[in-house]
């Protein structure tokens, strides 16, 4: 039975490597840091990790993960409305509430979850739900998983979008949804101007903030502070595996009925374990780390700036951003894999992005910053992006 599938298979792998598409895992040997090791030895400077404020190697947030070791055991061994429920749980889920200005907090074991499990608990066949084109995975998911009626706007185009907002009129619910944050752009929805048409169509609206909570508002509360629209967005969902020190669990704040009937209905939350109460003690000591100084989130900002405009003054081709992702524009997926090689040579880790991660045409080199980053790690990249840029004539 195996022996046709397989070779269909081995087709498919050899097409994918043909194209330059094929993804191999590098293994990093040392804990996620500006600096790591990799097994084979090699010492290099991590610019695609969404370690953005440099809290993955947190000595804070070890200790508190081991003091609820101590406390709380390693896992719960149950769903949260069986027997899955810490204090732990408790405590982060209201201080990301009070985080973000919202009424009330689920977590879940990624937000990849989160969004998957949102849209089908709330909405029917007789509602619309209008979402980004640039959209995470996890949230094209989640749709695809309800019966609402699908309508697609294109990335962050308002006249689209209210053309959209206007055809589900016919619809009872409407919700419009967007990444705060466009994971491989580096943009910044204008949430502003979405909340003003939403208004307009009485459409409530969902926001992901995993690419932009901690990295994006002067105090890193993402979009909706950067816009001064705090506590009027119904829905956001984010993750505590990126600025919020990079481990696992995700979460939906927002209106607290909302947050009542997922608890309810929520497929993800109901049929997966809780997250380990020690990820949840550290949780809630990064946001008390957050919450204490800006520190973390003003070096962030700085490294952002630096990278980006020596970045462009060279003459790469990058994609605008308000945030802490810089997408270096190669289009060649070929080209994109090779550049990413030769700068792993120079001691700089990054990851050529290409089909499908990316659209077909629009390969690309996506450097992340982080608060981790000091002053000769940013040198340093910038000295290997001009040199392999006039190596291989991309500037």
């Amino acid at each position: 039975m195996y022996s046709d599938f397989q070779k269909h298979l081995q087709a498919e792998l050899e097409r994918i490597s043909d194209a330059g598409l094929y993804k191999d895992e590098r293994v990093i040997g040392s804990p996620q840091a500006a600096e790591i090791e990799l097994v084979d030895g090699q010492r290099v400077l991590n610019f695609c990790a969404n370690n953005y404020l440099g809290l993955s190697n947190s000595p804070e947030l070890i200790e508190a993960a081991k003091k609820a070791l101590d406390t709380h055991g390693y896992g719960m061994s149950s769903v949260r409305f069986i027997c899955g429920t810490s204090d732990l749980h408790k405590e982060l889920e209201e201080k990301i509430a009070a985080f973000f200005g919202t009424e009330d907090t689920i977590l879940y074991a990624a937000c990849f979850d989160a969004n998957g499990g949102l849209f089908e608990p709330l909405l029917t066949s007789e509602d619309a739900i209008i979402s980004d084109s640039l959209n995470h995975a996890s949230i094209i998911d989640g749709v695809r998983l309800c019966k609402a009626k699908r309508y697609r706007y294109e990335n962050a185009d308002m006249e689209d979008l209210e053309n959209r907002l206007a055809a589900a009129q016919e619809q009872r619910f409407s919700i419009v949804v967007t990444d705060g944050v466009f994971s491989m752009d580096g943009n910044v929805a204008p949430l502003d101007k979405i909340l003003k048409l939403a208004e307009k169509y009485n459409a409530l609206v969902m926001v992901d903030e995993s690419h932009s909570a901690g990295v994006v508002g002067k105090t890193g509360r993402g979009v909706t502070e950067l816009f001064n629209v705090k506590g009027r967005v119904e829905i956001i969902t984010g993750t505590l595996g990126k600025a919020f020190g990079g481990a696992i669990g995700g979460f939906t704040t927002g209106k607290k009925e909302i947050i009542a009937l997922l608890r309810q209905r929520s497929r993800p939350y109901l049929f997966s374990n809780s997250i380990p109460p020690l990820v949840a003690a550290a949780g809630s000591r990064m946001i008390d780390m957050m919450t204490e100084t800006n520190e973390l989130q003003d070096k962030l900002h700085y490294n952002t700036s630096y990278f980006v405009d020596h970045i462009s003054e060279m003459g790469f081709d990058i994609k605008p951003t308000q945030s802490a992702i810089c997408a270096v524009m190669l289009y060649d997926a070929r080209l994109s894999q090779e550049f990413a090689s030769r700068l792993l040579d120079e001691g700089i880790y990054v990851i050529g992005f290409s089909y499908p991660v990316v659209p077909e045409g629009e390969a690309r080199i996506r450097v992340q910053l982080s608060a981790a980053h000091v002053q000769e790690h940013l040198d340093k990249a910038i000295r290997a992006f001009e040199k392999i840029g006039k190596e291989m004539k991309v500037v």
